[in-house]
């Protein structure tokens, strides 16, 4: 990472900024009061004497954040036809009424100066998001922490430092012409080490389903490698990519396409990696001595169910993502195959089988990995850790000496140990008497216990997680 970091020399670029305005144009904010439609400024007065039907525009009155009276706000007919715009809503617009010089004798009208040339003074450019998309991110953490507690705030923590990388990294090396591969992989691992490490522990059972994210990265990244240049990603039709190719400089589009085959998988990835990481560690503490095969075996068939649900996931997240360009291809009426190899929807179908292949391969090697060091870890923890036998014979000796009653089994009743012998016919007491029996009864309801032969005959046991 640190031989690839970007020097952030962005001197051979030239892209201006879309949002930037010219001297004596300003972007402003308000909120709208009304919307009507009216003439077109500079439209023929008389339309019935030209034979022609007047235009009309759609107006949006609209009351400014910095003050002032109403202005007039012309609307793209774009935005009127697919969302339109309402009372109330808060839009962003072009102030052109400084650099536009009135008509001799016009008198201003609603806030809004009459031009000369028939432009008009202000222009719509966007709505005004930032209130309803910080609520959504409000919500989406107060969710997330209320659910998954700490654990939440540490994933939402590693999320940010996820971004951090990829802004901070990736983005500026394919700009200075990095090579995509190792900037995808490198960026990949170290976003995967964070997130993994902050969220979950540093434990066996997170550097498992880490080795397995990166087995996946890596078949991912030559399988990304290897379809960029034998289906002809390009990226020539995209509007954005045309942008990129003439800004100049060291910028590669296939490279950026190679790079955002193999980043796009590393949510789905990261999920199955992790879910079968711990699928092997539960299956191992519940039958700590099952044969690892059959612990593959158990632990695959949890895997399994897993590809098929994630596999169809992956599909229809891009598919939802691309939905406007689907509706677009179907209304061509080509042949489905032609459709679908399209150089408007090779990409998305390369980078939804690319990413499945990489995850479906990671399911396997997480968790024969996760067997293997489950098995190792959990062997030296067994032999260190006294019998539940002598455990619990030495819980009922500790019982009987502090003068407490005799723990209540199957086997035994309280008090019965003392009962052949009492202090009223010179015997011991019921607790001395009784110590011998009890830590025998112990002992045998531990064997029993640890066999499972006596179901609910003794109280369950805690259970005990690997860490």
């Amino acid at each position: 990472m640190v031989s690839l970091w970007p020097s952030g020399d962005r001197s051979g670029l030239q892209l201006s900024n879309p949002y930037s305005v010219a001297q004596g144009v300003t972007m402003d904010t308000g909120t709208v009061r009304t919307v009507r439609s009216e003439a077109c400024a500079g439209a023929s007065s008389s339309p019935a004497s030209s034979g022609t039907s007047a235009s009309t525009c759609s107006l949006a009155f609209t009351q400014p954040d910095a003050g002032g009276a109403e202005v007039r706000v012309a609307l793209n007919p774009d935005i009127v036809k697919s969302h339109g715009v309402k009372p109330g809503d808060r839009i962003r617009y072009l102030n052109l009424s400084r650099i536009q010089p009135p008509a001799q004798g016009s008198a201003a009208q609603g806030g809004a100066v009459q031009q000369a040339s028939g432009t008009p003074a202000y222009v719509f450019t966007d709505f005004v998001r930032t209130v309803p998309i910080l609520l959504l991110a409000a919500l989406y953490a107060v969710v997330v922490v209320a659910v998954a507690r700490w654990r939440g705030l540490r994933a939402l923590l590693g999320l940010g430092g996820a971004y951090v990388v990829l802004v901070a990294f990736v983005l500026p090396g394919l700009v200075e012409g990095k090579p995509p591969l190792l900037l995808a992989l490198v960026g990949s691992t170290v976003i995967m080490m964070g997130v993994l490490y902050f969220a979950h522990g540093l434990s066996a059972r997170t550097s498992t389903a880490l080795l397995g994210t990166i087995f996946g990265l890596g078949v991912t990244a030559l399988l990304a490698a290897w379809s960029t240049d034998a289906a002809y990603l390009t990226g020539v039709g995209s509007h954005d990519a045309a942008s990129l190719v003439n800004v100049g400089g060291n910028i590669s589009i296939s490279g950026i396409i190679l790079c955002g085959l193999i980043i796009s998988g590393l949510g789905a990835l990261n999920d199955v990696t992790i879910t079968q990481s711990s699928a092997v560690w539960e299956l191992y503490e519940l039958a700590p001595h099952t044969p690892a095969r059959k612990l593959f075996t158990s632990a695959l068939r949890i895997g399994r169910d897993h590809i098929a649900s994630t596999v169809y996931t992956i599909a229809f997240a891009y598919a939802g993502a691309a939905l406007p360009l689907l509706i677009i291809v179907s209304l061509y009426d080509r042949p489905f195959l032609e459709a679908i190899t399209s150089s408007e929807l090779a990409e998305e179908v390369v980078r939804t089988l690319v990413g499945s292949v990489g995850l479906v391969l990671a399911i396997p090697m997480t968790t024969a990995v996760a067997v293997a060091v489950v098995k190792a870890t959990g062997a030296s923890r067994i032999e260190g850790r006294p019998s539940e036998a002598a455990r619990l014979a030495g819980e009922e000796t500790d019982r009987l000496a502090a003068g407490r009653s005799p723990r209540t089994t199957a086997g035994t009743r309280r008090g019965e140990a003392g009962s052949a012998s009492s202090p009223d016919d010179g015997g011991a007491h019921p607790a001395a008497a009784g110590t011998a029996a009890a830590t025998a009864g112990a002992g045998a309801d531990a064997d029993a216990v640890t066999q499972g032969d006596v179901a609910g005959e003794y109280p369950t046991r805690r259970s005990r997680r690997g860490r």
